[in-house]
């Protein structure tokens, strides 16, 4: 059993793909060929947005788009100590200091109604991150940097095709950023990445940005970096968008069969009013969480801890200064959570056997037939 099934994606993609990976070995332009330009029209089109620019990593985009806001020593940046490290780690990579804000025990996202207290003279932006599969509040969120004149970067690297309120996920802040790493619900072959805006300015000084800082050739007015997306993960990307809603779909199957199935044995994950979930990971909660996944292990049944650590636990950030009980909601996520084989291609009689080896770890009899 996989916990993410790429080999039964390819078989069912695989012609499309060929053809398009045969395209770009064909016509010979690796870095920056035509399909860059015809993914960045889709990506746009399918957001929401005027502006997509495809990337070499979801971390990478992150970097950018702080670096395009003029983000640096000095400055402060609100997000959450519950996501991977890329989140805060482009924040120091920059210069500035991540400022967190504990979250919500039943998204995991940001608990909006802590953002203000954090806000100080030196805050320059707000860093939500739409985790596992659904979005913040980004109404509020909005709402709330507009009266700071703050803008707002999504990080979107795990709820990209997810909607709130009918906005793409991605489309509705000043930035949008998002991974296309092979296990996200739309993944290339490699490392990936792409930010989306509907500011112009942006747009142009974060294409700078990724093109050692400059759009022409030997002319380099900003600091950049070498950001491009490959070629052939375009094609990859090109070759499977359009069977993406399909996916979707098949997730939010999954994962309410998964819920009705998990029903009163555990915390099951709640998606907020006005949200639709892309389920990156299904992931519910245990107290006992290391006991189960190692009977699930014995079992034959993976799962993966997305995350054991928050980021204010992580030595790395041991200078920020933060104490246990500093973020109480998180870290007693970090303790629970448990992530569970989902994916499109996961198989009912799968899916069946891992409600079963849950309920065995619960210490559930099964049902007399």
């Amino acid at each position: 059993m996989h916990f993410v099934d790429l080999k039964s994606q390819y078989r069912r993609y695989q012609a499309e793909i060929d053809a398009r990976l045969r395209r770009v070995l064909e016509h010979g332009q690796f870095i920056l060929g035509p399909e860059i330009a015809e993914l960045e029209e889709a990506l746009a089109r399918f957001v929401g947005v005027r502006h997509a620019l495809t990337v070499a990593s979801g971390t990478d985009s992150l970097e950018i788009a702080l670096r395009a806001l003029g983000i640096g020593p000095g400055d402060e940046v609100i997000t959450v100590p519950f996501t991977w490290i890329s989140t805060a780690e482009v924040i120091a990579l920059v210069g500035a200091r991540p400022v967190f804000v504990d979250i919500e025990p039943d998204t995991y996202n940001i608990a909006v109604e802590q953002i203000e207290a954090a806000i100080t003279p030196r805050t320059r932006a707000l860093l939500p991150v739409s985790l596992f599969g659904q979005m913040p509040d980004f109404d509020r969120i909005n709402a709330l940097a507009a009266r700071h004149g703050l803008p707002v970067i999504e990080d979107a690297a795990q709820s990209f095709g997810a909607t709130q309120r009918g906005r793409r996920s991605g489309g509705v802040t000043t930035i949008g950023s998002t991974s296309f790493f092979p296990a996200k619900p739309l993944g290339c072959y490699g490392d990936g990445g792409a930010l989306f805006t509907n500011d112009e300015a942006l747009a142009e000084r974060m294409r700078a940005i990724r093109t050692h800082g400059g759009l022409e050739r030997n002319h380099h007015p900003l600091l950049g970096m070498n950001g491009r997306f490959d070629t052939l993960q375009a094609a990859v990307l090109l070759a499977k968008l359009p069977h993406f809603e399909w996916e979707l779909n098949v997730r939010r199957r999954l994962a309410a069969r998964y819920t009705a199935a998990l029903d009163g044995l555990c915390i099951t994950p709640a998606v907020a009013p006005g949200n639709t979930h892309v389920y990156a990971q299904y992931t519910i909660r245990v107290p006992d969480r290391d006991a189960v996944a190692a009977r699930l292990k014995a079992a034959g049944i993976p799962t993966a801890v997305y995350y054991p650590k928050c980021l204010h636990e992580q030595p790395v950030f041991a200078g920020l200064g933060h104490r246990p009980g500093d973020f109480p909601v998180a870290e007693q996520a970090a303790r629970e959570v448990l992530s569970l084989p989902l994916h499109p291609f996961l198989e009912a009689a799968d899916l069946d056997r891992i409600v079963d080896g849950l309920k065995s770890a619960f210490g559930v009899k099964p049902a007399v037939q």
